[in-house]
C-alpha cells in the first residue's frame, strides 16, 4: 500500500471511513480479535496488516469494531490516530496486566482509571506533567459492569512501561537499582497493575479529544513469584472478554440515554 493521498485507507491499519464503528475494542494481540468479535452480531474481518487486525459487527444494534494494537505505546498510538481519522471516538483497551498489590489477585479485574507514564511515546504528545487519565464515564461503566458480573474489581492507576523484561527480570539490567526503586515507588503509591499501553492511549485520546478507558485481566504477583495452575486458569484472558463486552454494552446504553 502506498501513501497516495487518493487512497482512502489509513497507511498502517488499512481501513477507510465506514469500515469501523465509533466504538472500538483495543486488544494488543491480533489473535484476540476474532475471540472478541465472536460476541458481535454479524462479525466479519475487515483488514489485517502488520500487527493490526480489525473485525466489525454490532452490539445492541450499534456498529462496533475491534482492532489489535500490537505490544506497547508506539504501535498503540498509530492505531488510535488512524482509527480516529476514520470516525471512531470511543475506545476500550482490553488485555492482561501484572498485579502490583498483594490485595490484587490473579483473576481479578483491573479497571484502569489513570496510568503512570513510564513510557516514551506519550512524551511526543504532551509534557510529563500532564496526567494520563481515562474517560470517567467509560471507567464507571466498565467497573459497574464487572461488578454486576460478580467479579472482584479494582479501580485505580496502572504502570505503563516500555520494557516487559525490565519488569520481569530487572536484576539482570545494568540499571537494576533504578528499576527496583521505581517499582517499589509505584507500589508504595498504590498502583494496582502493570501493563504497556494505557498511558499512551489516554494521552493520545486527550490530544485527539476522544474517549478511552481500559479493563484488564490481572495476572502474576508483585514479587514475581510463580502463579499456581489454578491462578493461571482463572487469569485466562478468555475470562475477561464477557466483562469487556458487557462494559461496552453499558457504555452504548448510557450514550443512548444521554448520560
Amino acid at each position: 500500500m502506498s501513501m497516495d493521498r487518493e487512497d482512502p485507507r489509513q497507511y498502517h491499519i488499512e481501513l477507510a471511513p465506514g469500515d469501523v464503528g465509533k466504538y472500538v475494542f483495543l486488544p494488543g494481540d491480533p489473535g484476540r480479535c476474532e475471540m472478541i468479535a465472536s460476541y458481535f452480531d454479524e462479525p466479519h474481518k475487515v483488514a489485517s496488516h502488520r500487527e493490526y487486525e480489525t473485525w466489525s459487527g454490532y452490539l445492541d444494534g450499534e456498529k462496533v469494531s475491534v482492532t489489535s494494537t500490537g505490544i506497547g505505546g508506539p504501535s498503540a498510538a498509530i492505531a488510535l490516530e488512524e482509527l480516529v481519522a476514520i470516525g471512531a471516538d470511543t475506545f476500550v483497551r482490553v488485555g492482561t496486566s501484572g498485579a502490583m498489590q498483594d490485595t490484587v489477585r490473579p483473576g481479578d479485574i483491573a479497571v484502569v482509571s489513570g496510568a503512570i507514564r513510564d513510557e516514551g511515546t506519550s512524551m511526543h504528545y504532551l509534557p510529563l506533567e500532564f496526567p494520563a487519565i481515562a474517560d470517567i464515564e467509560i471507567t464507571q461503566a466498565l467497573a459497574d459492569s464487572a461488578r454486576s458480573a460478580g467479579k472482584t474489581v479494582h479501580v485505580g492507576v496502572s504502570q505503563s512501561k516500555d520494557s516487559f523484561y525490565g519488569q520481569h527480570a530487572p536484576g539482570r539490567m545494568p540499571v537494576a537499582n533504578r528499576l527496583k526503586d521505581r517499582w517499589a515507588a509505584w507500589i508504595g503509591g498504590g498502583a494496582i497493575c502493570s501493563e504497556m499501553e494505557a498511558a499512551t492511549l489516554y494521552i493520545v485520546a486527550s490530544v485527539l479529544r476522544v474517549r478511552a478507558g481500559g479493563v484488564m485481566m490481572v495476572m502474576g504477583h508483585p514479587d514475581q513469584s510463580p502463579m499456581t495452575p489454578e491462578e493461571w486458569d482463572v487469569s485466562k484472558v478468555e475470562n475477561l472478554l464477557p466483562v469487556a463486552i458487557a462494559g461496552m454494552r453499558e457504555i452504548i446504553r448510557r450514550d443512548k440515554e444521554g448520560r
